[in-house]
């Protein structure tokens, strides 16, 4: 893991304090992740983001070079403080040292929203245990260790803490990735009964096909035909409910799993 250098915006000195959101996959400008972190800085939250280089350079998308350090600036010019830290989730010492660094630059960590993934194409029969055992250490294992940091961390108010993570129901020809998924998932509703002493509302969201690139034009058309609304997801419209749950507004949605897809399929 490595620290990217901290942003400070310069409406940071004086101003009323920002709680703080750690989220975690925002590597791509074109992902969920990235638009999640705007979203949430637009909102009034200091927002501090995790990326994965390698991970992009071996997908077929390849890497989004400066993609952080427009994040970042883009963060600033909203008014918020960040902190970028590229993090490889699949190493179990990472995620203590991810929220020593955040909350040494920019406080406790009050919302935590799960956006990492591997994911690669491949099925029962051709799945190799090297792949299995790598989805799952960044897919659920990950998402327990940051979560538990988190529970063993929480210092905020009773009600304020707040557990999003972005799940897929995904398995056919896609099998590790969609039962690490599930098992994210599952994760995430047990944290809501385990840290109920915490008051931390702890949600997942199955956002559905999302147009960030790796559609080929055959597929959009399927989507689009199997949507209702006759259009594709955007990292936005994830975006939009990640805020709402994170809101005080959202406060009473609990141990949900919930689809925002626009009625996908």
């Amino acid at each position: 893991m490595s620290d990217a250098r901290r942003v400070v915006s310069p409406q940071e000195a004086g101003r009323e304090e920002r709680p703080v959101a750690l989220v975690t996959g925002a590597g791509r400008s074109a992902g969920i992740a990235a638009s999640v972190v705007l979203s949430l800085a637009r909102a009034g939250w200091d927002v501090a983001f995790t990326y994965w280089t390698p991970y992009d350079a071996r997908m077929r998308w390849g890497v989004d070079p400066g993609a952080a350090a427009e994040l970042r600036q883009r963060v600033v010019s909203l008014g918020a403080r960040t902190h970028a830290i590229e993090a490889d989730l699949s190493d179990p010492a990472v995620p203590g040292q991810l929220f020593d660094s955040v909350e040494r630059e920019l406080g406790n960590v009050t919302a935590l929203v799960l956006c990492h993934c591997e994911s690669v194409d491949s099925g029962l029969l051709d799945t190799t245990v090297e792949s299995f055992d790598l989805h799952f250490a960044v897919n659920a294992r990950a998402t327990w260790l940051l979560i538990r940091e988190y529970g063993l961390r929480f210092r905020g108010q009773r009600g304020s803490g707040r557990i999003v993570s972005l799940t897929s129901d995904h398995t056919a020809g896609n099998l590790p990735y969609g039962a690490s998924k599930g098992a994210m998932d599952r994760i995430t509703l047990a944290a809501a009964h385990e840290l109920a002493h915490l008051g931390v509302t702890c949600n997942a969201i199955n956002p559905g096909p999302t147009d960030t690139g790796w559609m080929t034009d055959g597929q959009r058309a399927d989507m689009i035909r199997s949507t209702p609304l006759s259009r594709l997801g955007v990292p936005q419209d994830c975006a939009n409910l990640v805020v709402f749950l994170c809101s005080a507004e959202g406060g009473w949605i609990n141990a949900q799993l919930l689809h925002s897809n626009g009625g996908f399929g």
